[in-house]
């Protein structure tokens, strides 16, 4: 059993604050930035005029012309999830974080921890929580978030059997719920123009048809649709460490470079680093004017050298869209020992080809899903150069 912990709008709740009015009136998340011109996560208010998170600024103003846009600050949610999360591991749970405002745990090994039952593993869950959320349990993450989405807050809704009752709670219900998943985020909207409004629909259609239109995305669709889900895939606690600095006034060029430099100094100089070396950190800033900024820094190897430090960081901290008033780096994930670092070449076959799997997958959380390929020989011999080789995904 799954059980699922869903706090709806939790990004704008943050970026809210104290102002609860704003979510009692059409409100939206503006768009961050630097990045794409799309609103956030949507208040009830505005979402009855049609907007939604992810629909385009100038359409949502067209649609709502008193939309008021509430500044991100994605470093504020980035703490307050943290915390959250350490709450439910508390209990004991080993958590999934599929998106801040959802989480997910398996239930099976809390039942003697809290009392033996369902319900009072749900009930430790919300009391560690300490704020009101959405719980729901079933046989499998999604059939989970669908409960939770159902669910009030303090009546949570179980989904009680295996796969055959899961497809049967699922079925009559919107396809909309797909949006709660990274990978199938994006189909709710063509299956709605092609007429398939419940998951039961979509469970309905050959399997072959939804691979030939969808593809990856539209099978993993099919098979939520169905009760079926992969594995939960526990998150492993991480050691919190992080150095801030308060900035007296606006600063640019050369002053905020030497700011830049006493963090990555502080940071390197304390003693819970243990000669650690650094794998990813993250680099935010209190705005001037409101709202945060957030920059994750993945590094090409994991490093503990100052210098490429800095200069790893100064590109990304060219893009502060404001001035600043606090500047904040934190560390994400530890890298090995300084002095374990060796030379590819020097160690065995199946070290480096974990190395090589580690980096492949660290290039994809960077850079997306296509910044590692290989070449395949298709046609050698054809005279058109784009029918030789084609690229595919690095396996």
């Amino acid at each position: 059993m799954i059980a699922c912990v869903l706090l709806p709008r939790f990004e704008l709740t943050v970026a809210a604050g104290d102002r609860e009015e704003l979510l009692r009136m059409p409100a939206a998340l503006a768009p961050e930035p630097g990045r794409e011109q799309r609103v956030g996560e949507a208040s009830p208010a505005a979402e009855a005029f049609g907007v939604r998170a992810g629909t385009p600024l100038g359409e949502a103003l067209a649609r709502c012309p008193s939309l008021t846009l509430v500044p991100p600050d994605p470093a504020g949610v980035a703490d307050r999830w943290e915390r959250l999360l350490v709450r439910l591991e508390a209990i004991g749970a080993a958590v999934e974080p599929e998106r801040p405002g959802l989480a997910c745990f398996a239930v099976r090994g809390l039942l003697r921890l809290h009392g033996g039952s369902l319900e009072h593993v749900l009930g430790a869950a919300r009391h560690a929580l300490r704020q009101p959320a959405r719980l729901g349990a079933g046989p499998s993450r999604f059939c989970a978030l669908a409960a939770a989405s159902r669910a009030r807050v303090r009546r949570p809704e179980v989904v009680a059997g295996g796969e055959a009752e899961a497809a049967a709670y699922l079925a009559p219900l919107p396809v909309a719920l797909l949006r709660g998943r990274r990978e199938t985020a994006q189909l709710p909207e063509p299956l709605a123009r092609l007429g398939i409004e419940t998951l039961g629909a979509l469970a309905a259609l050959p399997t072959a048809a939804v691979a030939d239109r969808f593809g990856a995305a539209g099978l993993l669709a099919r098979e939520l649709a169905c009760g079926r889900d992969g594995r939960l895939a526990p998150r492993r606690p991480p050691e919190r460490l992080a150095e801030e600095l308060e900035l007296p006034e606006a600063l640019s060029g050369v002053q905020l470079d030497h700011a830049l430099r006493l963090l990555v100094d502080r940071l390197l100089a304390r003693r819970e680093r243990r000669g650690r070396t650094l794998r990813t950190v993250v680099l935010s800033a209190a705005l001037v004017e409101g709202g945060t900024w957030r920059e994750q820094v993945p590094f090409r190897e994991a490093l503990a050298d100052p210098l490429r430090m800095r200069l790893a960081l100064a590109q990304r901290l060219a893009l502060l869209p404001a001035p600043a008033e606090r500047l904040r780096l934190a560390v994400e994930r530890f890298g090995p020992h300084a002095s374990d670092q060796r030379s590819l070449l020097d160690e065995a076959d199946d070290v480096r080809r974990a190395r090589l799997r580690e980096a492949v997958r660290q290039a994809r959380a960077a850079a997306g899903p296509d910044a590692a390929l290989r070449v395949l020989a298709v046609e050698a011999e054809s005279r058109v150069p784009e029918r030789r080789v084609v690229l595919t995904p690095f396996e």
